[in-house]
């Protein structure tokens, strides 16, 4: 479902977890994908450049920022002249930043970005809490128009610590979620995300639950990432390991 957001032709697609949650590797990833399946133009905006993609079948421009451009600002503002239909921003800091993506992914150029947040309700609000108040009806506009989806991203260890494995919340936008955005509704996403699958939509106790029920995280480790505890505690299954831990 992640890859799905890789098809847009447009829009704005964020990808938000804590720090160290494997938001840059997903980002590269999608970007990998373009690259490999359609002609265009990417440009990514970093500080610093984490991952550095060859052209397979994209012209591929890379700006750090600090060195190569002043700010992500700069960069964003200019990506419109260069022909960018794809462009990644390393992470959205501040209004200023916000807005331009925002212009770019209503123009009709596919815009990838990070924020530092844990569910995609908690993105919305801190992207319109950015803004001043007597500018947060017009971005929820332009938010509740250019957003396409968000991937919040939460990084687990996995059951036989060979490694660690993510978990994803999926938000598809569509025009419930358009709507959501545009009343100030945030918190009926959370429903929208449940209701969602069909489309491609997945909730991070949905991707949790799937993950325990593989053996692939502990009971103890799912529950301590999910939103909803009091009912991810109650999945029998859950209950049973973590009855065992207590009693073990």
């Amino acid at each position: 479902a992640v890859v799905k957001l890789a098809t847009l032709r447009a829009g704005l697609v964020l990808v938000t977890g804590p720090t160290g949650s494997g938001k840059s590797t997903t980002l590269a990833a999608m970007i990998n994908h373009i690259n490999a399946s359609r002609p265009g133009h990417i440009l990514t905006v970093e500080d610093p450049v984490e991952f550095v993609h060859q052209p397979i079948k994209c012209q591929i421009t890379h700006r750090e920022v600090g060195l190569d451009t002043p700010s992500f600002a700069d960069a964003i503002r200019s990506a419109g002249r260069e022909n960018a239909d794809v462009i990644l921003v390393g992470e959205l800091r501040g209004p200023e930043t916000m807005r331009l993506a925002l212009q770019l992914a209503s123009f009709g150029c596919l815009v990838f970005a990070t924020v530092h947040t844990n569910s995609a309700p908690a993105t919305i609000d801190r992207f319109i809490n950015a803004f001043p108040n007597s500018q947060q009806g017009q971005i929820r506009g332009m938010l509740g128009d250019a957003l396409a989806g968000i991937v919040a991203q939460q990084l687990l260890k996995r059951a036989d610590n060979t490694g660690r494995v993510a978990a994803h919340e999926i938000l598809i936008a569509n025009p419930g979620v358009a709507s959501s955005i545009r009343e100030a509704k945030t918190a009926m996403i959370v429903n929208l995300i449940q209701g969602g699958a069909q489309q491609g939509m997945q909730s991070l106790d949905a991707a949790l639950e799937r993950l325990f029920a593989a053996g692939m995280v502990t009971a103890h480790d799912a529950l301590e990432k999910a939103n909803d505890k009091e009912y991810f505690a109650r999945i029998p299954e859950v209950a049973r390991q973590l009855g065992k831990a207590m009693t073990g």
